[in-house]
């Protein structure tokens, strides 16, 4: 009988893990159980996707706020740091920001504006335009910038984001100035020392400051890059790809995962005979039109991945045969020419008008974006996610 379904994704749940847990062997028997239970067999190229955050749980990849502080006195010891292009989140950034602080005499926040990195919006662009400001060169102190725009509040949280960074900076003993400006060179008129916080565009950031004459530079990946008196760090991420674990703790990004996805997909070969694919992922890269939030606050989508998941998907566009190449033809002839197309694709579609219209993304970043979205940030419990016939194609 002919296959009527394609890409399945599924949400596979789990118990609670905690710090030492064997999740090789959790991660493996909760699949193979949720098949059993729910009457569906494993298939070659199915993908197992586990989120970053439980890899890191049974890692104990925790630091403290104290761990942040002493990494920050090591590396600017004159006192008074710029913190600039941090993402607006109590979350991401919140804990971090205090850990910062503690370890600081003066932080200089520089904002960017109207939103972070992400999108989180300070305030929106018909307000800017209406109070006749550029972003792209005007630098606002705050009294500039209460005065122009008053108190705004996130549309989700309830926070304003300027009042709560500034306190968690004084509330740890550290003098607290708050500028507002998107060219990284502005924060050279209060401090020579910097700590920039963008997460994507870090690399430019740094790039321009040297050029510019900063005297002491470093990024969120430089902080906790390594152990502080044994706590966790990541010597790739540091703090990027960080989350709240309690009030003075935080989790890290996951260190040290290939072999874990790698023995995975070991075991259930052993298991089932089946060749899956295993990748950890964390956020997913995708825009809400609604918050204009584009979600991706770690430094990568997945961190860690088997072999077959590398590369970029290499699609027919459907609609685009049918509407041109084969327009005069309908019913089983259509059918028939669209399989033929498809089993007859040159190895590579780029630049090719019968793929335009495709995504031309990493497959890790569409499947770790379909996994986030399936797994949810909240209370569903299923943080790994099976996914099944995303290789498959028409003729399958």
């Amino acid at each position: 009988m002919e296959r009527l379904v394609g890409t399945i994704s599924r949400g596979i749940r789990l118990p609670i893990i905690r710090e030492g847990d064997d999740l090789y062997k959790i991660v493996v028997d909760s699949v193979l159980n949720a098949a059993n239970s729910e009457g569906f067999s494993l298939r070659d190229k199915d993908v197992i996707a586990i989120t970053e955050s439980i890899v890191a749980r049974a890692q104990g990849n925790y630091a403290s706020v104290d761990d942040i502080a002493l990494d920050i006195k090591e590396k600017f010891p004159s006192g008074h740091i710029g913190v600039i292009f941090p993402i607006l989140s109590r979350n991401r950034f919140a804990i971090c920001l205090r850990g910062i602080a503690r370890g600081a005499k003066k932080i200089t926040l520089m904002l960017s504006y109207p939103s972070d990195e992400v999108g989180n919006e300070l305030l929106s662009y018909e307000l800017i335009d209406e109070k006749d400001v550029d972003p792209y060169k005007d630098v606002l102190s705050l009294k500039e910038y209460r005065d122009l725009f008053g108190v705004i509040v996130h549309p989700f949280t309830g926070v304003d984001y300027v009042e709560y960074y500034k306190s968690l900076i004084e509330e740890e003993g550290c003098e607290a100035e708050v500028i507002f400006a998107n060219n990284p060179r502005a924060i050279l008129d209060y401090t020579k020392d910097v700590l920039n916080c963008d997460i994507h565009t870090r690399i430019r950031t740094k790039r321009i400051l040297k050029k510019a004459g900063v005297n002491t530079i470093y990024s969120l990946d430089d902080i906790l890059n390594h152990s502080i008196n044994g706590s966790g760090y990541n010597e790739k991420y540091g703090l990027l790809g960080s989350n709240k674990a309690r009030e003075d703790t935080i989790k890290l990004f996951p260190r040290d995962s290939q072999g874990l996805v790698e023995d995975i997909q070991k075991i259930i070969k052993d298991k089932t005979g089946k060749n899956v694919e295993v990748m950890i992922y964390g956020d997913g890269a995708f825009k809400d039109p609604q918050g204009k939030i584009w979600e991706l606050a770690d430094p990568v989508v997945s961190p860690f991945y088997t072999s077959g998941l590398v590369g970029t998907p290499n699609e027919l566009k459907l609609k685009y045969l049918a509407d041109n190449d084969y327009k005069d033809l309908s019913g089983d002839k259509l059918k028939d020419a669209i399989k033929e197309s498809i089993n007859k694709k040159d190895a590579d579609l780029k630049g090719k008008m019968s793929s335009e219209g495709t995504t031309p993304r990493q497959l890790t970043d569409l499947i770790g974006s379909l996994s986030d979205l399936t797994s949810g940030s909240g209370d569903k419990g299923t943080p790994v996610i099976l996914i099944q016939g995303y290789f498959d194609n028409y003729t399958n």
